[in-house]
C-alpha cells in the first residue's frame, strides 16, 4: 500500500535547493509525494520534478494574526483532505502552522505524526528585545501543541538540539541531523586555480549573514596592500526586511569593494573558481549549506563562532573561526589564509574529509527515511 507524505515549507526556493533529493529519495522508497508551499515559480519546478503541488498561502516572514489564521486554515482543509500518514514541516513558522494544523485536521486517534524540522532557530531566538522574548515564550509554549503526542524534531546543530531537548515537553523527541547534507561527487575538491586569491560568500543577501562586515574586511585589506579578489553570489530578497538592498549591492560593486555576481546556481564552479569561502554570520543558522559545499569542494572557510556555523567550519582545523560582526578579526583571519597557500590547501582536504565522514547527503537522506520509518 503507498503511503502519503506530504512536506509543508514557507519557501519553494528553499525546499529545491535544499530539501528535493530527500523528497526524491522518499519517492523512491514508495512514498506518495506531495509539497505545499507558496505558489511561485520555484514550486512549478517541484512539480517539474515530479512530486505532486499544492499551493498554500504561507508568508515567509512576518506574523500577522489575520494572515497566519489564513495559513492555519488552508493547511487543515489540504491535510483532511490528503489525509497523510506523515507530514514533515520545514522551518520555523511552517513547523507551528503546520504541527497545529495536523492536530486539527482529524480526531486525535486519526491525527497524522508530525516531524518538526528547525533548520535553525533564526532572528527569533537571537533577538534580545522585549518584544523578541514575548515571542520567543509563545513559540517555547507552541511547540509541544505543534508536536502533538507523536511528533518528533529535526535540529541541525548541537546548541539547537540541546535547547529544544532541555524543554519537559520535548525531551526525547528530539534528533540531531546534520544538515540537509551535499554530494561530494557534484562538489569535488579541485586544485586551485591560477590568478589572485579569490574569496568568495555564496549566501542569501541578508544583513545578519555579515555581508556588511564582509565588506568592510576586504576594504582594510585592501587599503593594507593585500592582494585578493572578493565576490558576493546571491541577490537582494525584497520580501525579507533584513535584505541587503540592490543598491548596496551595487554601489559596493561600483567602488570595488567586493565583486557582486547576483543569483547564481553554478556553485561548484564558483567554488572551484575560489580559494577561500566567507560567511561571517550572525543569524540563528542550522548548518550553512554553503560551508558545508565548500569543505566538500575542499576550501577552507572564515566564518563566525557561532551555532551551526561552527558546527561544520572547526577552528584551526578546516577554516578559521572569529566572533561575530568583529570586523577587525575577519580581516585578519582573511589575511592569514590570503597569504598562506599551504595553510589553505591543508585546511581544505581536512574540510573535505569531515563532509564525507558527517554531512553526506546520502547519510543525512538515510537518517531522515530512518525517522520516517519509525514514525509510519
Amino acid at each position: 500500500m503507498t503511503r502519503r507524505l506530504l512536506y509543508l515549507v514557507n519557501d519553494a526556493g528553499y525546499f529545491a535547493s535544499h530539501r528535493l533529493p530527500l523528497a526524491l529519495a522518499a519517492r523512491d522508497a514508495g512514498w506518495e509525494v506531495h509539497v505545499a508551499t507558496r505558489p511561485d515559480a520555484a514550486l512549478e519546478r517541484l512539480g517539474a520534478a515530479g512530486l505532486a503541488i499544492h499551493a498554500l498561502p504561507i508568508s515567509r516572514s512576518g506574523l500577522r494574526p489575520d494572515r497566519e489564521l489564513r495559513s492555519l486554515l488552508a493547511a487543515r482543509r489540504l491535510i483532511r483532505s490528503l489525509r497523510p500518514e506523515l507530514v514533515h514541516c520545514i522551518a520555523l513558522k511552517a513547523v507551528l502552522l503546520g504541527g497545529l494544523a495536523a492536530r486539527l485536521a482529524a480526531r486525535p486517534i486519526d491525527t497524522p505524526p508530525v516531524v518538526l524540522a528547525i533548520a535553525g532557530l533564526g532572528h527569533v531566538f537571537t533577538e534580545t528585545t522585549p518584544s523578541a522574548r514575548l515571542l520567543q515564550a509563545a513559540f517555547r509554549a507552541l511547540l509541544p501543541l505543534a508536536a502533538g503526542a507523536r511528533g518528533r524534531f529535526i535540529l541541525q546543530n548541537r546548541a539547537d538540539f540541546e535547547r529544544l531537548e532541555a524543554m519537559p515537553a520535548l525531551t526525547g523527541r528530539c534528533r540531531l541531523i546534520a544538515g540537509s547534507g551535499v554530494d561530494p561527487a557534484v562538489y569535488r575538491a579541485e586544485p586551485e586555480p591560477e590568478g589572485p586569491v579569490t574569496v568568495l560568500m555564496a549566501s542569501r543577501l541578508i544583513r545578519k549573514k555579515g555581508v556588511a562586515e564582509l565588506v568592510e574586511a576586504a576594504r582594510r585589506l585592501r587599503a593594507a596592500g593585500v592582494e585578493a579578489r572578493f565576490r558576493l553570489a546571491g541577490d537582494s530578497d525584497p520580501g525579507n526586511p533584513a535584505t541587503v538592498t540592490r543598491a548596496e549591492l551595487e554601489a559596493w560593486h561600483a567602488e570595488g569593494a567586493v565583486e557582486w555576481l547576483g543569483r547564481r546556481d553554478d556553485v561548484p564552479a564558483l567554488l572551484a573558481a575560489s580559494h577561500i569561502a566567507c560567511l561571517p554570520s550572525y543569524y540563528g543558522e542550522g548548518v550553512p549549506k554553503s560551508l558545508i559545499e565548500a569543505a566538500a569542494a575542499g576550501r577552507p572557510a572564515v566564518t563566525t563562532a557561532t551555532p551551526g556555523c561552527a558546527d561544520i567550519v572547526r577552528d584551526g582545523e578546516n577554516g578559521l573561526t572569529v566572533p561575530p560582526r568583529d570586523v577587525e578579526a575577519l580581516a585578519e583571519a582573511l589575511r592569514r589564509l590570503i597569504e598562506d597557500g599551504a595553510l589553505r590547501r591543508r585546511l581544505g582536504a581536512r574540510g573535505r574529509e569531515i563532509v564525507i565522514a558527517e554531512f553526506g547527503l546520502e547519510q543525512v537522506i538515510a537518517e531522515t527515511l530512518a525517522l520516517y520509518r519509525e514514525l509510519s
